[in-house]
């Protein structure tokens, strides 16, 4: 076994002990990392919402501040917006918006059910604070255990996206790195989401994904329904720049 294999090896092993942040623990006494939420059915008790796109043209994405937007990178074109329900709850919407030049920004997929982290959010995340990291983080690199589902972004598919174990609420956390998004928090662009980089160090966490939904919180990052997720992995476009804007409400609308 190579010194990389081994090394990633690694790194889903901590990740699934919850020690680089992200989200759960593998072992059976939490979730594991980039585990999350509650499936969107298990949570709500009803069937996801058809992924039929909704198409609004707006000057601006509704519900992003001045001071939000401004930590929009200019050439950013296409903007996934995570909106929590509030400061410390697990529970969030989600939505993409596309920027015509035209028509300003439009809403292309959502508005969807998403979870984030157990304890809600924070502008300073800290490994196993069980927050989801508030601000405007790059998406580059995809990643899971099952066949590249038609992305455009650079796809790593391998085994060490196996996970097992139990979450917070006992829900099953196999499955939920069928398929990931890497957040570009605390970790190398252009590297597979399993890569152990973190240029703010470990105490900052990192780990954190956008993944299939498992049914209960997660430690740090956001989840999807299955559906949902390869939509968005297939809607996901490397030239228009893609960001994801998470955090509560009441912080975005500033």
């Amino acid at each position: 076994m190579s010194s990389r294999i081994r090394t990633l090896s690694a790194v889903v092993l901590l990740c699934a002990g919850a020690l680089l942040t992200g989200c759960g623990d593998t072992s059976g006494t939490g979730p594991a990392p980039g585990a999350d939420a509650k499936a969107v059915t298990g949570a709500r008790g009803e069937a996801p919402a058809a992924a039929v796109p909704q198409t609004l043209a707006v000057a601006e994405i509704p519900g992003i501040g001045p001071r939000t937007r401004a930590g929009i990178p200019a050439d950013a074109r296409q903007v996934f917006v995570v909106t929590g329900s509030g400061p410390d709850a697990d529970e969030s919407t989600a939505a993409l918006y596309r920027h015509d030049a035209d028509k300003g920004w439009q809403r292309t997929a959502g508005p969807w059910p998403a979870h984030n982290a157990l304890r809600g959010w924070t502008d300073d995340h800290r490994q196993g604070d069980l927050r989801s990291p508030i601000g405007v983080y790059g998406l580059t690199d995809a990643g899971g255990l099952l066949p590249d589902p038609g992305t455009e972004l650079p796809y790593d598919r391998q085994s060490l996206f196996s996970i097992s174990g139990r979450g917070f609420e006992g829900e099953p956390l196999e499955g939920s790195f069928d398929y990931v998004v890497a957040v570009n928090y605390n970790r190398e662009a252009g590297t597979t989401p399993l890569d152990p980089s973190r240029p703010l160090g470990d105490d900052k966490g990192g780990g954190i994904w956008i993944h299939v939904d498992h049914g209960g919180p997660t430690q740090g990052c956001v989840s999807l329904d299955r559906d949902r997720m390869k939509e968005l992995l297939r809607a996901l476009d490397p030239e228009l720049r893609p960001v994801v804007v998470m955090g509560p409400a009441g912080t975005l609308a500033r």
